[in-house]
């Protein structure tokens, strides 16, 4: 049986006992038997304050929605945001109110997923304070084997990459917080309370926990483990299938023909997966109420399947079939094109590059990574 952090928390009372405890959470802070880590905290230490990131601590929010500091109903306790429109920092007041900052949020494994930062942002902002820092570790849904992609440059930080990470890490949060803390010498007073159960080349399937979707964009495991390649897409003019079903499992635009671009895509024989061509008019987001053309991806195999390489071979593909394709320009003046954000550098936009070249150059960067992290490795 795999057990995450929560689940164990009874072995860690000398953690918390005597203590203001605070807690950064979302809804996927939950128990095997679906108990929140909210209610836990409360019932049985002194639970003083809450933090929250994007979506809110009861996932009651929307992507981008900005937090304001607010009462919870059902605890009574304040909450603090973390997604201030001028700060998604823990301040010097916010940590006054606390002795001991604790983190439960599921993770997936990829770059892109702003969760991490909130969690390093809070690790550092602890250490700066002198206050204990607590990860209640969860299992890597995409296991703790396998990393894909380029590290992230250091001129191209942002919320969506803000931390010399490959694309797909490979890590658990504890074990991301263990590495920045010691190669940033932030000397934080960290404590991992770890899994129980879980061995690093277990993918979420193998695990046999049910799966709490993370944020609304990702409901399926399956979702997750395309997320690493087709959040690319969110760069572009094409749609990442936001406003679907299927959102990062759909990817399309008006100008893209669907059978053609299903047809060119399974040419390639990607293993591990396989194009269907589909229509579909996103509700929101990118092309809202447009018929849009594309591809729905299905995974044949698991084991195989590579899903940065999917995405970054799909969107080559797209560019060099259809002139209308474009990357998208920067949100505001004087920032990066958001491509550069997500690839942690300029490399997408090269004029001529191919996808071959740049997952060859990736290659290297991901074997780099996954010998340096083995030293952080809290499993087996």
């Amino acid at each position: 049986m795999v057990l995450n952090g929560i689940d164990s928390i009874t072995k860690y009372r000398h953690l918390f006992e005597g203590k203001r405890v605070g807690l950064i959470t979302t809804p996927t802070g939950l128990t095997k038997d679906f108990e929140s880590t909210i209610a836990i905290l409360h019932e049985n230490f002194n639970l003083t304050a809450m933090f929250s990131p994007e979506h809110g601590v009861r996932g009651d929010l929307e992507a981008g929605a900005l937090v304001e500091t607010y009462m919870d109903p059902l605890t009574n306790v304040p909450v603090y945001s973390l997604y201030r429109k001028d700060s998604k920092r823990l301040t010097k007041e916010m940590l006054g109110e606390v002795d001991i900052v604790v983190y439960d949020i599921q993770d997936v494994g990829v770059r892109y997923y702003t969760f991490i930062y909130t969690m390093l942002y809070a690790l550092e902002d602890c250490a700066k304070a002198g206050i204990e820092f607590v990860v209640l570790d969860r299992v890597n849904p995409l296991n703790g084997v396998h990393v894909e992609g380029n590290i992230l440059k250091p001129n191209f930080k942002s919320f969506v990459g803000n931390y010399e990470l490959a694309v797909r890490y490979g890590l658990t949060a504890g074990e991301v917080a263990m590495m920045a803390n010691d190669q940033m010498n932030w000397n934080a007073s960290l404590h991992v309370v770890r899994l129980e159960g879980w061995e690093r080349s277990m993918s979420f399937p193998d695990t046999q926990l049910t799966w709490v979707h993370p944020s609304l964009g990702i409901p399926r495991y399956e979702t997750a483990l395309l997320y690493t390649g087709t959040c690319l897409f969110e760069g572009t003019n094409c749609s990442e299938g936001r406003g679907t079903s299927f959102p990062f499992e759909m990817i399309g635009a008006p100008f893209i023909q669907a059978q053609q671009l299903a047809d060119e895509m399974n040419a390639k024989r990607i293993p591990g997966v396989h194009f269907r061509p589909v229509h579909f008019k996103p509700a929101s987001s990118k092309h809202a109420g447009e018929l849009c053309g594309g591809v729905q991806i299905y995974i044949t195999d698991i084991q195989v399947m590579k899903p940065l390489e999917v995405g970054v071979t799909l969107l080559f593909t797209i560019r060099d079939l259809y002139e209308q394709f474009s990357f998208l320009p920067p949100v505001k003046e004087g920032s990066r094109p958001f491509i550069d954000l997500l690839g942690g550098d300029s490399m997408y936009r090269t004029e001529n590059i191919q996808a071959k070249q740049l997952l060859e150059q990736f290659a290297e960067e991901s074997k780099q990574f996954a010998e340096m992290k083995q030293q952080y490795h809290l499993y087996r």
